[in-house]
């Protein structure tokens, strides 16, 4: 069986252990300029955030290829500071609340360092029979050990700082399954470089923008802006959906190891035909896995394909478990499906292709 190589798997454990809630993603972009800069590559960027590097084409004229993921996660923020010490939060982005109760948590001061808690669990025995069984987010208490308002305060906490879950980065089953925050969608930013990397001395003939967009998770926003300023021909974005496995039932859309997703429909795209049908034949010819799923949620594609006269848009994404929680466990096989079947095409990508594809759904 073939796994991640080590810089696969480093990338995935210092991004998920990063820091990137929808609006202060200046964690993820810093670490993604750096990158980019190390591969000495031109940089693009919009005015919120988002940013791309650019493999440029020898080809006269060249179309452009946009990969996009975005490096946003859900999280929190201050959004009280009680006498006594405790700190309440609102959501950022979609959050289960029966994911808090006693959950490690870390709250970024104004000195960019951490202040370390968990949210407060009341025993059974004290809870009144009007207690709601599933508190809402604006309802919990977030202990950081401080005991008065002006302690928190002096330790750097204000109104509007980023809160995330404190969760480690794990390796399961020898390097199979891997658990940890954040992969939705620190999946795109993993391939991504990866993507840059095993093309870097692959004279494309098109021009290749590869990178992440800000604020998905609240409204597809840098996705707006980023294809603004890039203008491309055809999109591929990348993104970490919900799997639905967990009781064992093999009918169920998104298994966990099934292989890259031909996402033919969601709230906010549906899927070209002529691009499913192109995905799948990659797949094939990558000789990997794949399977056909749908979703109540959404991408960045919701926001591409309707840019400025329309954009030919592909969705590339893979399943993994318990999203939007501390604990997401992911297949690396699905990774690894993933790729392959993403290097395929962008190697048989042109812009005849594109033409082709263009007509076959005219």
């Amino acid at each position: 069986m073939t796994y991640l190589t080590k810089r696969e798997l480093s990338w995935f454990k210092t991004l998920s252990e990063k820091n990137a809630i929808s609006g202060q993603e200046n964690e993820i972009s810093s670490f993604l300029k750096s990158e980019f800069e190390y591969r000495q590559l031109p940089i693009v960027t919009d005015r919120l955030g988002s940013i791309f590097a650019v493999k440029k084409s020898r080809t006269p004229d060249p179309i452009k290829v946009m990969i996009m993921g975005h490096m946003d996660e859900i999280g929190f923020v201050v959004s009280k500071i009680e006498s006594n010490g405790m700190v309440r939060i609102l959501p950022i982005g979609g959050i289960n609340p029966l994911t808090l109760t006693s959950q490690r948590m870390r709250i970024k001061t104004i000195q960019k360092t951490y202040v370390y808690g968990a949210i407060d669990a009341t025993p059974p025995h004290l809870l009144g029979s009007g207690t709601p069984a599933i508190p809402r987010v604006q309802d919990v208490y977030l202990d950081v050990g401080l005991s008065s308002k002006e302690a928190v305060e002096q330790a750097g906490v204000r109104i509007g700082s980023m809160v995330t879950f404190d969760a480690a980065f794990h390796v399961l089953n020898n390097g199979q399954r891997i658990i940890g925050k954040a992969f939705d969608n620190r999946y795109s930013i993993v391939m991504g470089l990866t993507v840059l990397d095993a093309l870097k001395n692959v004279d494309l003939p098109f021009d290749l923008y590869v990178g992440a967009s800000v604020q998905e998770e609240i409204g597809l926003r840098g996705a707006q802006t980023m294809t603004h300023v890039i203008q491309p021909d055809f999109a591929i974005v990348l993104d970490c959906s919900p799997a639905r496995d967990s009781s064992g039932n093999k009918d169920e859309l998104g298994q966990l190891g099934g292989g890259v997703l031909l996402r033919y429909m969601d709230r906010s795209m549906v899927a070209r035909p002529s691009l499913l049908a192109y995905q799948e034949k990659m797949a094939k010819k990558a000789k990997v896995p794949y399977q056909y799923f749908d979703s109540p949620g959404g991408t960045d594609a919701g926001a591409v394909h309707k840019s400025a006269d329309g954009v030919m848009t592909l969705t590339h994404c893979i399943v993994a478990r318990s999203i939007h929680s501390p604990s997401t466990i992911l297949d690396t096989q699905d990774f690894l499906s993933s790729k392959k079947t993403l290097l395929t095409l962008l190697k048989d990508f042109s812009a005849k292709r594109f033409e082709q594809l263009q007509r076959e759904d005219r």
